[in-house]
């Protein structure tokens, strides 16, 4: 056991009444999440949902020809596997750990269990898949209309809110693949991005210095999505959702 290996380093599970969190408990197993790792490939069958604390999972859209672009990043805000509580049984996406660390999973037929009791636990649910839906969304349209550079500010920073230092082990052709672009406009970004000031890259380990020169020099995708997880997210929100469900 590690200190991240506590249910509430999850907000999703913070949130939760404690009743249902000492429900959950017994079914909540920690696990190791180390880079790289695939945790459901595109219509492969979702046997467990993932409660990440210290890790970030990609969900990526892998094309026949092998290129790849990311419509999501899950942290420790969210749960990786939504589809089983909206119908499917699979999912479209690839769903590949970005940074590393530690998280929990449950089996996906003891999450359902959960989500048929129409509590609070379908509630929080659903307000975070409406937040996801929000990123995927916005996702597609900052990749269609902005540049490279905006694009790799507004990675950069949806990963920062995600990890606790400010540096990011991540190489430029893994970036690249995130972004669904060539490695070259990458470097061109990245240089742009350190010779203003903003960060210092070497040898796949990026260096976030001036975080306020990144959010100038990003596009306005960032912060709607920021402020649309929040909205959905804060603790009054989510509070609210568990007095309804009581009702």
């Amino acid at each position: 056991m590690t200190p991240a290996d506590d249910a509430r380093n999850n907000r999703l599970l913070a949130f939760l009444p404690e009743a249902d969190r000492t429900r959950f408990a017994p079914h909540l197993e920690a696990v190791d999440l180390p880079l790289g790792k695939v945790l459901y490939e595109s219509g492969s069958p979702v046997t467990h949902v993932y409660f990440p604390t210290t890790s970030i999972v990609s969900l990526l859209y892998m094309m026949e020809d092998g290129a790849s672009a990311e419509i999501a990043v899950v942290g420790d805000e969210g749960i990786v596997g939504i589809s089983i509580f909206m119908g499917g049984e699979s999912t479209p996406y690839h769903a590949v750990v970005q940074s590393a660390g530690r998280g929990f999973r449950m089996k996906a037929s003891l999450l359902m269990q959960e989500f048929n009791r129409a509590g609070p636990t379908l509630h929080l649910l659903l307000r975070y898949t409406q937040a996801l839906m929000a990123q995927i969304t916005l996702t597609g349209a900052c990749n269609r209309h902005h540049s490279v550079e905006q694009r790799l500010c507004r990675w950069l920073l949806g990963t920062l809110d995600r990890i606790p230092s400010g540096e990011l082990v991540m190489t430029q052709e893994l970036i690249a693949r995130m972004l669904g672009v060539r490695r070259e406009g990458i470097t061109e970004a990245a240089g742009n991005l350190q010779n203003a000031g903003c960060i210092r890259y070497r040898r796949g380990h990026i260096t976030v210095l001036d975080r306020s020169r990144l959010e100038a020099r990003t596009c306005e995708c960032y912060g709607v999505v920021r402020k649309e997880m929040r909205r959905l997210l804060s603790e009054p929100q989510c509070r609210q959702g568990e007095s309804n469900a009581t009702r």
